[in-house]
């Protein structure tokens, strides 16, 4: 069994090279319809055992053509999910080690990495020494629990223990631009759809504070009780900068946890000149960013900052017998940190990325993503039949076909076939959203290995692509 262990392994070894080195290859967007692999796979499971060579056969003849692969530097769409050699190296031994970290004792090692890990990317982002860190699975979940212990530190911990009958009407703001994570966890924690109040943004997409105090203030003039401000450094539309010290000083004033979602963004936090987005860092209860997205480091890897680690413990904390341990109180037992009891050892793969590119080559990969989406704004604004929708913050491009002597329904139209015809031509793969009535194309320059030559490939396509177009 080790030998053929051994011989499949460097076989796959090289399959796994291979795919690194040619997926610029590939389509970079499947083409398969729906149900095309379904149909392919047998019905029912196999009887007998099946051979490695057969299973690999599959994969590239089934498997692959139902691929988006991600990892291509001509993928443009929604946001960067990241991977990188030493990353793929890690998270091979995680698979070999198979350890469960749920708590210190099943896997000390582990524990103490992720302990030191969250240390090296508080320090590496600028939070505050107070902050204390935990990986968790997604953003989305470390949203859940942010939101969840806001709930029940405003609440003294009554809904945990009494259940939400009698805690009143509890409000959580978010602006028009936040992510759906936040309208998925008021859902699940019992706050309910319908007391999340969503503010409105100013002309560049951010929250407008003054539109958040009002807010407050009708509704606790109405007896209801805000409970939690999530605010956004990067949005996953625009990558739009909510103002940390105004909503930060407006959640002092009326005893508000304020939860900051950075997940894709707060990669550039390690670049000193964008430290300027944490302006008010004084006033954050809670910090999510991905270093899956934008850091290197493959799914999955969410880092969750917390300044009361207690409040977050004892929201999340039940401890039957079978797993009271006489280190108990002197180590960091993660799995009272957040949702989930069993988890992964996903602070190896961090440690590896950060160990293999070092700091400042981190630093230098993504200041040259964002100098990537600054050429491309340039380029773009040259463009008299193309204009730029929203401010270019970071790696994130957000633009338009406009030509001349079409309604903006007809523009919303030719833009909405624009980017089909682009994506079904397996050559790049763009997203889009609406901004402010019109249909906006967007351009991620994020991918871990993506280069300025293949940006202005794909903008000449763009351009070619949309001048062809006939309405």
């Amino acid at each position: 069994m080790p030998d053929e262990f051994r011989k499949h392994a460097h076989e796959l070894v090289e399959w796994m090279a291979d795919y690194m080195e040619n997926v610029e290859s590939f389509p970079v967007k499947s083409s398969v319809v729906p149900g095309d692999i379904f149909s392919k796979i047998p019905d029912s499971p196999p009887a007998n055992s099946e051979s490695f060579n057969s299973l690999m056969k599959d994969i590239d003849e089934i498997i692959m053509p139902g691929i988006t692969h991600w990892q291509s530097p001509n993928f443009f769409a929604y946001f960067p999910a990241n991977t990188s050699p030493p990353s793929i190296l890690a998270e091979m031994l995680i698979a070999t080690l198979g350890s469960q970290c749920m708590i210190w004792e099943t896997s000390p090692a582990a524990a103490e990495l992720e302990e030191k890990m969250m240390i090296w990317l508080r320090d590496l982002i600028g939070l505050p020494s107070g902050f204390e860190g935990v990986i968790q699975d997604t953003a989305s979940a470390a949203t859940l629990a942010a939101i969840i212990t806001a709930r029940e530190k405003i609440t003294n911990f009554s809904i945990n223990s009494e259940g939400a009958e009698h805690a009143g009407t509890l409000k959580v703001y978010c602006s028009d631009h936040t992510h759906s994570s936040v309208e998925k966890a008021v859902k699940i924690c019992g706050i309910g759809r319908k007391n999340l109040v969503k503010i409105s943004v100013k002309e560049d997409f951010s929250m407008d504070p003054e539109k958040l105090k009002e807010a407050i203030i009708h509704d606790k003039e109405r007896g209801h009780i805000p409970c939690c401000v999530v605010a956004t450094i990067g949005t996953t539309g625009t990558t739009a900068v909510d103002p940390l010290r105004a909503i930060g000083e407006i959640c002092r004033e009326n005893g508000i946890w304020l939860h900051v979602d950075a997940a894709m963004a707060g990669t550039a936090l390690i670049l000193p000149e964008f430290q300027w987005m944490l302006d008010g860092r004084e006033y954050i209860d809670s910090f999510v960013f991905n270093p899956h997205k934008w850091m290197f480091t493959n799914f999955d890897c969410s880092a969750y900052f917390v300044k009361d680690v207690g409040a977050l413990i004892k929201t999340f904390e039940v401890l039957p017998e079978y797993l009271k341990t006489r280190t108990r109180g002197k180590v960091n037992d993660y799995r009272d940190w957040g949702v989930p009891l069993g988890r992964r050892f996903r602070a190896l793969k961090l440690w590896s990325v950060i160990r293999s590119y070092g700091t400042e080559g981190l630093r230098e990969k993504i200041r040259y993503h964002i100098s990537i989406a600054a050429r491309l704004s340039e380029m773009i604004s040259k463009e008299t039949d193309f204009e730029i929708l929203a401010p270019v913050i970071i790696s994130v491009v957000c633009f338009r076909y406009v030509p001349a002597g079409y309604s903006n329904d007809q523009i919303n139209a030719l833009n909405e076939k624009l980017i089909h015809q682009l994506n079904d031509s397996g050559r790049l793969y763009l997203s889009h959203m609406v901004l402010n009535g019109k249909y906006t194309l967007r351009m991620v320059t994020a991918q871990t290995n993506v280069t300025l030559e293949h940006v202005e490939k794909a903008w000449d396509l763009i351009k070619k692509t949309a001048r062809n177009l006939n309405f």
